[in-house]
């Protein structure tokens, strides 16, 4: 064996073993920690207390008024003798009284055929034991010409046109509210609301009537036509008012106008309203009353130009216009009559119209 090739055999080996051997390094590597996303939440807000709402203020409580109805009566839809006839309820029936017109000239009755169940009747014509504690229906109760309306200041007619030539179509009364439509060119005449009239329009004077916004009418002609405003209204003369004798009942002490029975179980408190003239038309009224008591109060409010004579049968006393309470001696059970008659001069038309009130009690 040559140990020389053997000795260098050896070391090349054993380099060659070294220089092949494979060192394996582990990288430590840390554990990465999970990522975690957190959602932010909007806002949110802190509602505010509400309000707790208040409870509604309670309307008062409308009690009813009986009445009854002295003559046959129209029931209307407004509180004028210009609106629509509803119906016409016969003398002596009960009525439901709700609400009256600014000027208390007019009830406003429960009646079904009527707007909401409810109609108008005159006051003048319906009796009560006292005088109605009901509120005021529609208007301004401080300025009742609010708007396009006029207060009727004397019984007057409606025409057709603006004049007295034109046809008339009713009567208007003192105290009726009527509404504006228009005027004629100098303002002397103006236009209403007035359903019987053509296309449901009436004319009346206007020195017979007040309002506050008949400058601010259109004007109408006579034909209908409207052509503005621009024309201003003169303010006419307001003419003597023209009287207009009191219509005739045809009652007699026989057939009064009105018969009652006061005291007892019966009524209390009557309120009778009528009208007389002199020397034309109805100058004399007749009320026949029953006392159930020893002693009767009464009293007389007058309104017009003439004197009324108002005189108790069986007695010697007579009532006095617009004077206190009057007491009244008469027989328990036994009828008596009232006789309210106009005096006056037979040369000119006077005409009163009274409120007469009769109690059991004082």
């Amino acid at each position: 064996m040559n140990y020389k090739y053997y000795i260098l055999i050896i070391p090349i080996a054993s380099l060659i073993s070294s220089s092949c051997s494979v060192k394996v390094q582990t990288e430590s590597s840390a554990t990465a920690a999970p990522s975690i996303i957190t959602a932010t939440l909007p806002l949110t807000p802190t509602p505010l207390p509400s309000e707790t709402p208040l409870p509604p203020v309670p309307q008062p409580t409308i009690v009813p008024v009986s009445g009854t109805t002295s003559t046959q009566l129209n029931v209307r839809a407004e509180p004028s003798t210009a609106s629509e006839v509803i119906d016409i309820i016969p003398a002596n029936s009960a009525v439901q009284i709700v609400g009256k017109d600014v000027g208390e000239n007019w009830w406003q009755i429960i009646y079904a055929s009527g707007a909401d169940g409810k109609g108008w009747v005159t006051a003048q014509f319906v009796e009560t034991a006292g005088k109605p504690d009901v509120p005021v229906i529609g208007g301004d109760g401080s300025n009742p010409l609010a708007g396009n309306m006029a207060l009727v200041i004397q019984q007057l007619n409606v025409r057709s046109g603006p004049g007295t030539s034109f046809d008339p179509l009713g009567v208007l009364n003192e105290n009726d509210v009527v509404s504006l439509t228009g005027r004629n060119r100098d303002g002397s005449w103006l236009q209403i609301d007035f359903p019987i009239g053509p296309e449901g329009k009436g004319w009346v004077s206007s020195g017979f009537v007040r309002s506050d916004e008949a400058e601010s009418l259109p004007i109408v002609l006579d034909t209908g036509t409207v052509i503005g405003t621009s024309t201003p209204a003169r303010t006419p003369l307001t003419p003597t008012p023209t009287i207009v004798p009191a219509s005739m009942d045809f009652d007699t002490p026989e057939k009064p106008i009105k018969t009652v029975i006061l005291g007892g179980t019966g009524t209390h408190t009557v309120l009778y309203n009528g009208d007389v003239s002199y020397p034309e038309g109805d100058t004399t009224d007749w009320i026949s009353v029953t006392p159930r008591v020893d002693v009767l109060f009464a009293r007389v409010e007058c309104l017009g130009d003439s004197s009324i004579r108002i005189k108790v049968s069986g007695s010697e006393i007579e009532l006095a216009c617009n004077s206190a309470i009057q007491v009244i001696p008469v027989s328990k059970n036994v009828p008596f009559l009232i006789q309210i008659q106009a005096v006056g001069s037979a040369n000119q038309l006077q005409y009163t119209r009274y409120m007469l009130e009769i109690k059991a009690n004082p």
